[in-house]
């Protein structure tokens, strides 16, 4: 019989995490029956791979983004939070005696859930990093789930937290990564580049209504970049949600769509335009000169391989200015923050004025290499994660074949 794994993941980057885990699993040991529990959202990461979902989803109106505010919790109670999550739970505790291991993706729901499977568990505190602010402030209750003997190996995000968790006594910690990088590689998509111009990536998540007025700030901040510098390229990475809402996004930013090409039109004179794209996002941040961002997971991915980071805060309920500073202090010189509110005009000038500058400073360029290496190198995550999970099915198996 082969081997049954249950995924448990608290949140969309988290789902990202797993499911390229899944597909180096699949590649090394196509055998495996993979099941996966996502907490927050649809799961599509895992629907994308074909991988079945045994537990119910829900959409909260948060994203589960309530640690930057907490009265949105209310919101998600009201939403059907408490009796999903025990239906979840109890989903998990139904499929979870038929597995041979749990691995749990995310912060301390997601590895209480794995906890509460009764099964040997391996975890993944992506969320967490001791470089936010020098050390790990780790809550009891994540304490002893992590310390329970069941509880096999403990991946962190980064080689600095593995540190830490090591000198905070957890002998068990070692360096995962974030697995998407080892797949991070130009697709071969037609970008339509000029290759001896500058490109600008707009990257305005992906959680539904938020990513959309996410857009149009960024549409605004572009429009303020080409009246500075004429000679930007500007391509958008976007879900295929906001992809298909261009109509109504270019309708109330003020710009013009035709075929995913949205242009700022002054006196019938095109003043920015930018390219669109759900399914180029490999191709675009590779090649991109600066981000601008107002994601999660995507901008880590960018900083990870030396791109530079300029972010303007938006309301939320994810990108609010406490997620972006959070952000600059994870990701460090490659990351520049203007604006401690919602961004206005006067932010998206001064964020332009930036923007046109950077590009031309060559050293601080280099800079941005170096940083992502050192913060998030080497690459390999999801195939040194999925090796080490087939190592620890054979442990157990092996401890199993012992005489009583």
């Amino acid at each position: 019989m082969p081997h049954k794994l249950l995924f448990i993941s608290n949140g969309h980057g988290e789902d990202n995490h797993s499911s390229h885990i899944i597909r180096s699993l699949q590649e090394l040991a196509p055998e495996l029956d993979i099941a996966a529990a996502p907490i927050v959202g649809q799961g599509h990461a895992y629907r994308n791979i074909n991988v079945p979902i045994i537990s119910p989803t829900l959409t909260l109106p948060s994203g589960g983004f309530t640690y930057t505010n907490r009265l949105r919790l209310i919101n998600d109670i009201r939403a059907g939070l408490l009796t999903s999550t025990w239906k979840q739970l109890r989903a998990v505790q139904r499929y979870a005696p038929q597995c041979d291991l749990v691995f749990a993706t995310g912060d301390v729901v997601g590895q209480c859930f794995a906890y509460l499977s009764g099964r040997p568990f391996i975890s993944f505190t992506s969320p967490l990093s001791a470089m936010y602010e020098g050390t790990l402030k780790i809550d009891m209750v994540l304490k002893a789930v992590l310390r329970s003997p069941r509880c096999l190996v403990l991946f962190s995000r980064d080689a600095y937290t593995a540190k830490d968790y090591q000198q905070q006594g957890f002998k068990k910690a070692q360096f995962g990564g974030i697995p998407s990088l080892d797949r991070l590689k130009p697709q071969g998509k037609d970008l339509q580049l000029a290759a001896d111009r500058p490109m600008m990536a707009l990257l305005p998540g992906s959680r539904i209504p938020e990513a959309m007025h996410n857009l149009k700030l960024l549409l605004g901040l572009a429009k303020e970049i080409a009246q500075r510098n004429s000679q930007v390229q500007f391509r958008a990475a976007l879900v295929p949600d906001v992809m298909t809402a261009l109509d109504t996004v270019a309708q109330e930013a003020g710009w013009h769509h035709d075929h995913g090409k949205l242009t700022y039109l002054v006196d019938g004179q095109s003043i920015a335009t930018v390219l669109c794209f759900s399914n180029a996002f490999n191709d675009i941040v590779c090649h991109t000169t600066l981000v601008l961002g107002m994601a999660g997971l995507a901008v880590d991915q960018a900083m990870a391989i030396g791109k530079p980071i300029l972010q303007i805060p938006g309301p939320g309920p994810q990108f609010t200015y406490a997620f972006a500073e959070a952000q600059d202090r994870l990701l460090g010189l490659s990351v520049k923050t203007v604006g401690t509110e919602p961004a206005t005009p006067n932010t998206l000038k001064a964020a332009a004025q930036y923007a046109v500058e950077v590009i031309q400073d060559e050293a601080y360029l280099k800079a941005c290499i170096a940083n992502g290496k050192e913060r998030f190198g080497p690459f390999g995550a999801s195939y040194r994660i999925a090796q080490t999970i087939l190592n620890t099915l054979e442990r157990l198996d092996k401890d199993r074949a012992l005489p009583e």
